[in-house]
């Protein structure tokens, strides 16, 4: 059986090959609504399926929109990239993703591999300070979109949250419970570094608890972002005899590993220790107790990344209109700070 082509579905519809193509792109140029009926009519009846391959070759970009990012096994970036696809496939885009297990090199593999491909735009949630992503992504004069993360090195646009200041919150209101003061479970680099979330955490512990006229001394605890070696650093910071009252940390996979090893240690939570979050991953709702948390709208993120990433946020003239975008971040209040209702 012969290949269906553009030119069979042209001579049904009784239009050009051109107007087939606008049909499909969805342009450039504007498509009567009759017509677009027959042309969609006639590659129905015909069972005509694109060359996506030629289209790529013919525009040099394709419908693909690369996705790096550091661990997508970890609650807080699987549904980060859950978003991200659903907002590309709203806009006909496909996603490839591509972990960088917080290694440099798999990082610069997948900023070449993806941007080899003519990918239609790039989105980075970076694995760390990134110089060598950002000589690459020079090297390539490409557009990449930071999310989540934007580190120094990289200058290119970005949408974040208001980390320090969300962090600053979610400690005020543990604070508010009258504890003597509340630990910080941060992350195991302790080099500070303008764009890191996990840094603007901890210092958004330290603002709230300078506010209340408290020390931080010692109350710094460094632990991996993953909820198992959180558990294990915890098991050992809360069987010791300083135990704290209360601990923010810098993510929800943290607290619940914070979670388990008070479980196991039989320590009351939020009698005995008052526990919270960052993230507000969907699980941090389904914890024993609940977790208190802070987060975002994670779906407008997305959909603001992808916009920018295949240019629908630029004006007329193709400038962005928006080179960095920073969301709000909200407290979701659940028992395991000891409040007893829950709420934002």
């Amino acid at each position: 059986m012969a290949k269906v082509t553009r030119d069979d579905v042209a001579r049904l519809a009784g239009t050009s090959t051109a107007v087939v193509s606008y049909v499909i792109n969805n342009g450039p140029r504007p498509v009567a609504a009759g017509t677009r009926e027959r042309v969609l009519a006639a590659i129905k009846e015909l069972g005509y399926r694109p060359d996506r391959v030629a289209q790529a070759m013919a525009s040099q970009r394709t419908d693909l929109i690369g996705l790096i990012v550091p661990d997508a096994r970890q609650p807080f970036f699987a549904e980060m990239a859950h978003a991200v696809e659903q907002a590309a496939a709203e806009r006909g885009k496909m996603v490839l993703v591509g972990n960088s297990d917080y290694a440099d090199e798999r990082e610069v593999h997948y900023l070449r591999a993806f941007l080899g491909m003519r990918v239609s735009g790039l989105i980075l949630i970076s694995q760390g300070p990134s110089e060598h992503a950002a000589a690459e992504i020079d090297a390539w004069d490409a557009r990449v979109v930071l999310l989540h993360r934007r580190p120094d090195a990289i200058d290119d646009v970005a949408v974040v949250l208001d980390d320090v200041g969300g962090a600053q919150r979610v400690t005020s209101h543990l604070l508010g419970h009258g504890h003597a003061y509340v630990a910080c479970l941060g992350g195991v680099d302790s080099t500070p570094e303008s764009g890191d979330p996990v840094t603007d955490h901890v210092t958004g512990w330290r603002r709230a608890m300078g506010e209340a006229g408290l020390s931080t001394a010692g109350r710094l605890f460094k632990a991996p972002y993953n909820r198992y070696d959180a558990y294990r650093v915890a098991l050992d910071l809360l069987a010791g005899p300083d135990r704290p009252p209360a601990i923010v940390c810098a993510t929800d996979d943290q607290a619940i590993g914070v979670l388990r090893a008070a479980r196991e240690l039989r320590i009351d939570v939020p009698e005995e220790l008052a526990v919270a979050g960052f993230d507000d991953v969907k699980e941090a709702a389904l914890t024993d107790p609940p977790l208190t948390t802070a987060g975002s709208d994670r779906e407008a993120m997305a959909r603001a990344a992808v916009d920018l990433a295949i240019g629908e946020a630029e004006n007329g003239n193709g400038v962005l209109t928006h080179r960095l975008r920073q969301f709000p971040v909200a407290l979701r209040i659940r028992r395991s700070c000891g409040c007893d209702a829950e709420g934002d």
